[in-house]
Formats: structure tokens, sequence, C-alpha cells
């Protein structure tokens, strides 16, 4: 079989998969920075799912340095497919809270009243998590390919 980039048991994946934690954790990192994000749903569920990203990714960095210094195959189907259900959980997660930024500092002008609220640390966040999904997409692209080859 190919081996594509990205792939699990490969030194490009395991890239792939540090950078994902490196992100996820950094969103998380500058979300609790703030104040009171805990008041808002969409900004938890972030937290949550940021989270979960995080220790999935590590997970799977992990099972990768096993494989590249056993040179095992990890092409697992069950695995591969477990994947892309992270994929959608994060993207969901950077869309309603992005959603939520969106109607607060665009359309209800809410951070320009409330002065205390740090909308920018808010954005900030999001747009990490948004970069974590980015490359979570990516992994999706090629675990989609390696199922398709099965």
């Amino acid at each position: 079989m190919k081996e594509l980039i990205g792939s699990p048991g490969t030194v490009s994946g395991l890239t792939l998969r540090i950078t994902q934690c490196a992100f996820a954790a950094a969103s998380i990192g500058v979300m609790v920075s703030t104040s009171d994000f805990s008041t808002y749903t969409a900004f938890c569920y972030l937290i949550a799912s940021m989270g979960l990203q995080l220790l999935w990714s590590f997970g799977l960095a992990c099972l990768d340095v096993y494989a590249l210094r056993r040179k095992r195959d990890l092409q697992n189907p069950v695995l591969v497919s477990l994947f892309v259900v992270t994929a959608m959980l994060s993207l969901a997660a950077a869309c309603s809270s992005a959603g939520v930024i969106v109607l607060y500092a665009r359309d209800l002008d809410f951070c320009r009243a409330q002065a205390h609220l740090p909308c920018r640390q808010y954005e900030i966040s999001i747009i990490l998590a948004f970069i974590t999904w980015v490359l979570i997409a990516m992994s999706s692209h090629v675990m989609f390919w390696i199922l398709a080859s099965f």
C-alpha cells in the first residue's frame, strides 16, 4: 500500500499529531486565561472539545512513536474511522464559539459595551481552535484515503 503523508505510524503523521496537540493546548490555555469563559456554553464546549482533541492527538502521537520504534503498521480501519469523528466534533465546537463571538463583537457590539470582557482573547482561542481543526481535517483526509484502500 502506498504511504501517504500524515498517515499513522510515519514521521509526518507524528509531526501532524504533535502540532494538533500544541494548537489544541494553546486554544485551551488562551480561553482558560480569561476570567469568565465558563458563563458561555459555546466556550465551555470548545474547551471540552479541544481537551478531547488534545488527549486523542497525544494518544495517537504515542502510537506513532511506538510504531516508528517497532517499525509496525498502524493502518487499522477502526482507528482510522475514529479519527474522523473527532474532526467533526472539533469543527462543531469551533463554529459554535465563532458564532457567539461574531454575535457579541460584530452584531451586537457587546464587547464594546462590556469593556471588561476579554473578547480579543476569545477570538484568539477560536482562531487556534480553527487551526487545530485544519490540521485534523488534513489527517481526516488521509484517513479517508486509507479507509478507501482497505
